[in-house]
């Protein structure tokens, strides 16, 4: 396995990119799923992982589409990843229009969404737990438009579909590796 895809490598580009907690707490929620995904289909684990922790490593720098995630992957060619991780990253953005050509850049779509509204889900509970988060309440939430507003439902959706699994399976996915996370998200 390459340096490149080590937890310690990622950790310290996200960190050095990536100053707010919330932030970063969003690429841990995303890597657990990817870990997780990765798991359950056969994939890299270290290089789904990293790809979770990555995807908006560049975020707080440059939020605005035409800058996200493309500085991003100018950043991870200069370091020497390779360009099937680097266009995942890039697919993970609908506006890139690069196309989501293996399981890990569908799986990264799928769980990116839905993991900050997973954590939308679990900061209005009571004791603000993942592990407190049902799936149909989460199917309830996506219905109710001014809920974590700035989520993409649409986005959620197509991720299901090309993941050829139904919502709640994969909601059910996130929530259960977001709930191993759980100490490491604050949830």
């Amino acid at each position: 396995m390459s340096d490149l895809f080590t937890r310690e490598v990622t950790l310290a580009l996200l960190h050095e990119y990536t100053r707010t907690d919330s932030l970063r707490r969003h690429a841990y929620a995303v890597e657990a799923a990817m870990r997780a995904a990765a798991r359950r289909v056969g994939g890299d684990v270290d290089r789904w992982a990293a790809a979770g922790l990555l995807h908006d490593f560049d975020y707080e720098r440059w939020p605005d589409a035409a800058d996200h995630p493309q500085r991003g992957a100018e950043i991870l060619r200069q370091r020497g990843y390779p360009e099937p991780f680097v266009r995942a990253i890039l697919s993970h953005a609908s506006h890139t229009g690069v196309p989501r050509e293996d399981d890990c850049a569908r799986w990264l779509f799928a769980v990116d969404e839905l993991c900050g509204f997973c954590t939308a889900c679990a900061m209005v509970q009571p004791e603000r737990r993942i592990a407190g988060v049902e799936v149909r309440s989460v199917v309830k939430k996506l219905k109710k438009k001014d809920f974590a507003a700035k989520v993409n439902r649409e986005e959620i959706a197509e991720g299901a579909r090309d993941l050829g699994l139904p919502p709640e399976e994969v909601i059910a996915h996130v929530l259960a590796a977001m709930t191993g996370a759980a100490d490491e998200l604050g949830l």
